[in-house]
């Protein structure tokens, strides 16, 4: 099961929250692109789609694309405003085999119990050669992103989560290579004083991980801190590109 619930407060949260910008998303279309080769004709599966908006966003950077959403979570499911839509989880993707060119998987493999299920079914419904894109905070990897700056208890957290070479080594066993690791940047926000602003704990899978009592002495920091710093918040997470076995 995902490690928190997302029942309607956290889908609430999040539909309001974690929506970039487009200016905040253009070194992952650009990094999207590079690694999908996005044509006319293609399908791409989303998978755990959330509320929708990275696939809206690859309908209209990708005309032609076909892009398919798939989500576990009925909050979820209700907010989003993407179709088609279908329930599925990433060991039961409900799409027959062979009949996509490409994965996206955006800060969902943390929620997934089962990495070499979740290996095993890409590899099934993946056409060969076809990637699978992974964008995440991986375990270890924590220095790029602003929020723990902040709350540092929620470093622990992310540090439970699956590293690189855990992930790279389940898709492995299943057929797949490793193509790339990148760190991706975006501009998360405005300024720190947007971001404290719009924070919402239930959006943030760390930062509900976390005590009550670390969460805000974090908002104390941030907000302070956020009195003071100009500038756009520039986070980056990783983007790990896998890529299916040719047979």
């Amino acid at each position: 099961m995902a490690r928190i619930a997302y029942h309607d407060a956290d889908a609430e949260a999040f539909a309001a929250t974690r929506h970039l910008t487009d200016d905040g998303l253009t070194a992952w279309r650009a990094a999207v692109a590079r690694h999908l080769d996005p044509r006319p004709g293609m399908r791409l599966l989303d998978l755990g789609a959330g509320t929708g908006s990275w696939a809206r966003a690859f309908t209209t950077w990708f005309p032609g694309v076909e892009v398919v959403a798939v989500e576990p979570s009925a909050a979820m499911r209700a907010r989003c405003a993407f179709a088609p839509l279908v329930a599925g989880d990433a060991a039961h993707v409900p799409l027959a085999d062979r009949s996509v060119d490409g994965v996206w998987v955006s800060t969902v493999i943390h929620h997934v119990p089962d990495l070499a299920a979740a290996a095993r079914e890409l590899h099934r419904v993946l056409r060969p050669g076809a990637p699978v894109l992974i964008r995440s905070a991986f375990a270890g990897r924590h220095e790029a992103i602003t929020l723990f700056r902040y709350f540092p208890e929620a470093i622990r957290v992310l540090d439970s989560y699956p590293g690189v070479a855990d992930v790279a080594a389940a898709f492995a066993g299943a057929g797949f290579s490793t193509v790339a690791v990148e760190p991706v940047p975006q501009v998360t926000a405005a300024s720190l004083r947007e971001a404290a602003a719009g924070l919402r704990r239930e959006a943030h899978t760390p930062l509900q991980l976390i005590t009550d009592g670390a969460y805000a002495a974090g908002l104390v920091r941030l907000r302070e801190a956020a009195r003071v710093e100009d500038g756009p918040v520039i986070d980056a997470l990783d983007l790990l590109v896998l890529r299916r076995d040719g047979v």
